[in-house]
């Protein structure tokens, strides 16, 4: 870190990481292109027919201004400033993008965001509210310029790299206008920007978060206006996967998929510099729902500017063997810093919580002996006929357990080498449910590597869909993409309506007041209503107050797994099994409560 010359007032003394400036000879010199620069911005600024704000007519000198950079670095001819389309008042997009090199070695390396001469480059000062509203949002990019004209500063993730201030006013300076030399390295290492690769899951996490987020924001703002083509996409999302859905569920939703799309690439060491469609053609052989899903989500790529860029360019140095080391929890170590990162509050607000693999082994065992003892099943878990599902799948702790145990188990009677087949049979036997895309690809990406390291084929049944939806709703068939996004729910909800469920274990999401949340299972479908009205106490019993402990989500997933278990049936003529859930403890003598207890009377104790 060096320090250079005080420049105006102590505020604006520069501070900056430098590195020599390189390549080439040009008779051009710094002192002639910020001269051309003041002249042609004094001109701009001056002119009376000119409109819009001040900073618009800064946009041109500037454009003039790095082909003079490029020429001073010796990259002339190969900076481009693409000049970035964006909304009135929107605060995600800054006004250009930023490539350098030519054909294949062009590569977006960062963006400049400009202001009006005078406001200043250092975006910590800004007192307006929506200068202030951006740079929340912006800070997420690794590598971007403000200026107002006056003084050029280098942000990366939000850290400051340096700031330097020109002498003289751009609006009146002209010719005379000057900088020091600390700027042509500043500009130079905003030029010569490269993303760094991630060398942990913390890194990663930290990195992949912000700009997940910063790529939620942007879909949101793209989607204001009403013949925003986000919008129709968002109605197919709505149609496809979640009926419901919010515009800014949807772009949570947009957001996590196309971020856990990249890493899932990444892990299996596709270039994304093919381009997104072919990612999305190379993630379908592995993941058809994610592949397909990724290829819907991207078609509009153009729509997006600056989060998806750098999303792209960014993820792409990622090396998945170099983050894991060969830690096999390393997925699940990332995914819980993401959601920190990301949004803790959206976490809490769905009730989503990691559950310790210790707590996990307890529940796995407490089913598989009560399985033996009380069901005459001497395998347990293990046994052919036990059909397993987990509602709430999350990242796929619960279903990493099983297959453990039942790997244990069977390297224990037989050896390792009949887990492999075995272990292949047995994953078909497990279904789970998950209704956000980033905790679904971390679950398929544990999974898939948990089969791949038992030696076995195929993957557990995993769909993204509302658990707690109407198993008995329709899906428009569509045709391509479309066509794989229904058939998923269709075959969800097939799962739901016909698949004999033996055990139904996991850690459902906890969420007090969340009346209307529970869909199918609190509200039911035409004629038929919610199975959560079997649980209301009736009036005589007075305890209507206590009822509203009812309407928390978890209550809802007990209330979906003693219907799957206990009483949908499937052809067996004494519907039974074992619900193990890890949740609060309140319906165990709750006065609300007492008509869901009544309703199992003596088989309550076929809970897990």
């Amino acid at each position: 870190m060096q320090q250079s010359q005080a420049l105006g007032k102590k505020e604006d003394r520069v501070h900056f990481r430098g590195k020599p400036v390189g390549g080439g000879v040009s008779k051009l010199t710094l002192a002639d292109a910020i001269s051309e620069f003041g002249t042609e911005a004094k001109a701009k600024l001056s002119n009376s027919a000119a409109t819009g704000q001040p900073e618009d007519q800064l946009r041109t000198p500037l454009v003039n201004l790095f082909d003079q950079f490029a020429e001073l670095t010796g990259k002339a001819g190969h900076v481009v400033l693409v000049g970035e389309t964006t909304l009135a008042g929107a605060q995600t997009r800054p006004d250009f993008a930023v490539t350098v090199g030519a054909g294949k070695a062009k590569a977006l390396i960062g963006f400049i965001e400009v202001k009006a001469p005078g406001k200043g480059a250092d975006p910590r000062k800004f007192k307006d509210p929506h200068d202030k509203g951006q740079w929340t949002k912006l800070k997420a990019l690794p590598n971007l310029l403000y200026t107002d004209g006056e003084a050029f500063s280098l942000w990366r993730d939000g850290e400051a790299v340096g700031i330097v201030r020109l002498d003289g006013e751009i609006a009146s300076s002209g010719s005379k206008l000057s900088a020091p030399s600390e700027l042509l390295p500043l500009i130079e290492d905003f030029l010569t920007w490269q993303p760094v690769p991630p060398k942990n899951a913390h890194q990663l996490a930290m990195v992949s978060a912000r700009l997940c987020r910063f790529l939620r924001d942007e879909v949101l703002e793209q989607m204001e206006p009403e013949d925003s083509a986000l919008r129709d996409l968002a109605k197919d999302w709505r149609g496809l996967l979640f009926p419901e859905a919010s515009d800014e569920q949807f772009a949570d939703g947009y957001a996590q998929a196309v971020t856990f799309g990249l890493l899932m690439a990444k892990s299996q060491k596709i270039d994304l510099d093919e381009g997104l469609n072919e990612v999305a053609g190379d993630l379908a052989k592995s993941s058809t729902l994610i592949g397909r899903a990724f290829d819907l989500l991207t078609k509009q790529e153009d729509l997006l500017g600056p989060s998806l860029k750098t999303l792209v360019r960014v993820l792409n140095v990622v090396d998945w063997d170099v983050i894991a080391k060969g830690n096999p929890e390393a997925w699940i170590d990332f995914y819980e810093l993401f959601l920190s990162v990301y949004d803790n509050r959206l976490r809490k607000l769905t009730g989503s919580y990691y559950t310790p693999p210790e707590v996990v082994r307890a529940m796995v065992r407490l089913c598989d002996e009560a399985l033996k003892s009380r069901f005459d099943k001497p395998a347990g878990l293990a046994d052919a006929e036990v059909q397993i599902a987990d509602p709430a799948v999350g990242s796929g702790t619960f279903l990493l357990g099983l297959l453990r145990h039942m790997a244990d188990w069977k390297e224990a009677d037989e050896g390792k080498g009949a887990v492999g087949p075995f272990i292949t049979e047995a994953a078909k036997r497990l279904f789970g449910f998950e209704l956000q895309f980033g905790p679904f690809a971390v679950a398929q990406l544990r999974l898939h590597a948990e089969m791949i390291e038992l030696k076995a084929k195929g993957s557990p049944h995993l769909f993204v869909t509302d658990t707690l939806g109407d198993p008995n709703q329709a899906f428009e068939r569509g045709t391509g993409i479309y066509a794989a996004l229904s058939k998923s729910q269709e075959e969800a909800n097939e799962v739901k309506r016909t698949q004999p469920i033996t055990v139904v274990i996991g850690n459902p999401p906890y969420k007090e007041k969340a009346k209307g949340k529970g869909s199918w299972v609190e509200e039911g479908s035409g004629n038929s209503a919610g199975l959560l009205i079997d649980w209301q106490p009736p009036p005589k019993w007075g305890v209507g107050a206590h009822a509203k402990h009812l309407r928390n989500l978890y209550i809802y997933f007990w209330r979906w797994a003693a219907w799957k278990v206990f009483e949908s049936g499937h052809g067996k003529t004494e519907p039974s099994g074992i619900v193990c859930y890890i949740t609060v403890a309140g319906f165990l003598n709750g006065p609300g409560f007492q008509k869901m207890r009544s309703s199992f009377g003596a088989s309550a104790m076929k809970f897990g």
